[in-house]
């Protein structure tokens, strides 16, 4: 058994499913051993009252010879004798089986105590292995949210460097396209202010010069 449970705890997924089916397994046997130590124990039963009823017969045997004799039947008093010699022969092997299905009924008593014993112990360990569950899972479920925010929070960062990437591409093709511009001509300029002149104005302007004496 204690095989048979290191076995499927070293393979179990969910320990708290696991243990309830050991437990399950555990009463299951408890209740083959039960059999056993039932049937071991009527052994028991059935060899002391094989020894019981020797040991009486024996006695009777030996008392009916007193009794004969004194009533004066030799004859009698012989066959009670024979039959308790017969009785005797037997007595020694009735003792010894009897001793050993004391000690095998012994032994499974023991057996069964202490299984029913370690499936006690166990059921009142069951919900203190239920909360350690519980505890575990929880603080699992906010391993997961802190790893989720830890990739938002990388992401951000990442976007934030996107941008930055961005900004300077941006710049940096701004000051290229400066850069690239013809450079320009001033004295095309300087023509410029001179041809938005309106023709006629300085004529006009020398008679208004005229007229006004200056």
């Amino acid at each position: 058994m204690s095989s048979n449970i290191n076995a499927l705890l070293d393979k179990a997924e969910d320990p708290e499913k696991m243990i309830m089916q050991c437990l399950r397994n555990l009463h299951s046997d408890l209740g083959r051993v039960k059999s056993e130590t039932a049937a071991i124990m009527a052994e028991e039963q059935r060899a002391k009252r094989n020894l019981d009823e020797c040991t009486e017969g024996i006695e009777k045997m030996q008392s009916y010879a007193v009794k004969a004799l004194e009533a004066g039947n030799e004859n009698d008093a012989r066959k009670f004798l024979e039959k308790k010699a017969l009785l005797s022969a037997g007595l020694n092997e009735l003792q010894d089986a009897y001793s050993v299905a004391r000690t095998n009924s012994e032994h499974m008593r023991e057996m069964h105590d202490k299984l029913v014993g370690d499936i006690d112990e166990l059921e009142a360990r069951k919900n203190m292995i239920r909360g350690k569950m519980a505890v575990a899972k929880t603080r699992e479920r906010m391993n997961n949210i802190g790893s989720s925010f830890a990739n938002a929070n990388d992401s951000v960062s990442a976007f934030e460097r996107m941008e930055e990437k961005a900004d300077m591409m941006l710049d940096k093709a701004n000051a290229l396209a400066e850069l690239n511009k013809s450079p320009e001509d001033d004295m095309e300029e300087l023509a410029k202010k001179y041809e938005n002149n309106v023709p006629g104005v300085e004529d006009e302007l020398a008679a208004l010069k005229a007229k006004l004496g200056k």
